[in-house]
Parts: structure tokens; C-alpha cells; sequence
């Protein structure tokens, strides 16, 4: 397997997790996208949608984080990372759908240079973006949490695709100094899934084009 990826995506990082807490190789090819290199006619010809992450498989060429690790939960099942019935699935998968549809989109890379290029916002102001509309999703996802039965992890005793969400989303949250404070289930799961080696080899600074 080959992984087109950029070391700060947040949806590239998701999939990093998923396939470290499976144990399958791959190989790691970067994609600088702060630099634009998404866009250039080799990687375009690969990524019809010129995003990353995109994973090369069986002579395939997949999209989209969130129907990558469904790939690889189906072909790879154990350790599964969606729940056997159909209610926890559900519900997996809308705390997953809260990161990944509601405050990812808004916050990623294109739409803050956007704000800044086209409409002129200035530094302080981008980052305020980021900010409100962080917290305000990671609320969201804090009262999901909060009627589910206590675990160690978002929902259950072992990593879900919930966290492959969660943990990137709060990497971005801190490099924005968004406030986390009485986030307590939210950060207990973050917190759980850090002690894990998988976590620590997917995050960010163990990535070979990992920049300050």
C-alpha cells in the first residue's frame, strides 16, 4: 500500500492512526499541500480530486479519509474499529461525522488561505475563525459523549474510528490554542488514545516530512 499524505492533515492523520492500530505496512509518500504540491499536474493525475489523502491498493486509488478506514476495517476487520451492532455503529459514526463533516471542512487548510488570499482577512482574525467554530464543534462532540456509558476511549474499551477523528482534531485544536477546558470525556478519550503506541507513530512529528 502506498499513502499520499501530508504530515499536518488532519484527514491524512486519521487514516496514519487507522492503519498503525491494524499493524499493515505502507509506504509514506508526501504531498506538501501548504506548498501547493496537490495541485501539480503528477499528483492530479493520480487524485482526481487533488486532496490528500489518497491510498494506491490492490491497483486502486481511494479517497476520502472516512472510506479509506472503512476500506481497511472491512478487508483488515481485527482490531475492528466500528462496534458488531448496528446501533453502536450509529453512533460511532456520528461522533466520527461530527469531526470529519462538521468541523474539519470549515477549518481546513483551503478555506483558511481562502480567507486570507480572497477575503483579506487578517492573522488574528483567521484564527479566531478557527477558534469559535473548533470549540464549538468539540462542545458538540462533548455532549455526545456525555450519555454514552463511561469508557476509556470514545466509545468503548478500544480505539474506534471516533477516535481517528478525535485525536487530529484536538493536534489542530492546541496548535490553535483553542480552549479545551471542561472538555472532560472529549480529552479523557484524546488522553487514553496517546498512551497508545499507534497514536504516537501516526502524530505529526514522527512523520518523515515533519516541519516545525
Amino acid at each position: 500500500m502506498k499513502l499520499h499524505n501530508y504530515f499536518r492533515s488532519s484527514a491524512s492523520f486519521r487514516v496514519r492512526i487507522a492503519l498503525e492500530l491494524k499493524g499493515l505496512r505502507y509506504e509514506y509518500i508526501p504531498v506538501h499541500i501548504a506548498r501547493g504540491d496537490h495541485k501539480k499536474e503528477t499528483y492530479a493525475a493520480l487524485s482526481a480530486d487533488t486532496l490528500v489523502p489518497l491510498l494506491e491498493v490492490d491497483g486502486e486509488k481511494l479517497s476520502q479519509s472516512m472510506a479509506i478506514i472503512e476500506y481497511l476495517d472491512e478487508k483488515h476487520p481485527a482490531p475492528a474499529l466500528l462496534p458488531a451492532d448496528a446501533l453502536g455503529r450509529a453512533k460511532v459514526r456520528a461522533l466520527a461525522q461530527s469531526i470529519a463533516c462538521e468541523i474539519h471542512p470549515i477549518n481546513n487548510l483551503r478555506v483558511l488561505k481562502y480567507l486570507v488570499r480572497e477575503l483579506k482577512v487578517d492573522e488574528e482574525a483567521k484564527n479566531a475563525w478557527y477558534r469559535h467554530w473548533c470549540r464549538e464543534g468539540l462542545e458538540a462532540f462533548e455532549r455526545q459523549l456525555a450519555p454514552l456509558p463511561a469508557s476509556t476511549y470514545c466509545y468503548g474499551e478500544t480505539p474506534t474510528l471516533a477516535d481517528c477523528c478525535l485525536v487530529p482534531q484536538i493536534f489542530n485544536a492546541k496548535r490553535f490554542n483553542v480552549n479545551l477546558e471542561g472538555l472532560s470525556r472529549t480529552m479523557t478519550a484524546f488522553d487514553a488514545c496517546m498512551a497508545l503506541p499507534a497514536f504516537q507513530k501516526a502524530q505529526p512529528s514522527a512523520c518523515p516530512d515533519n516541519e516545525p
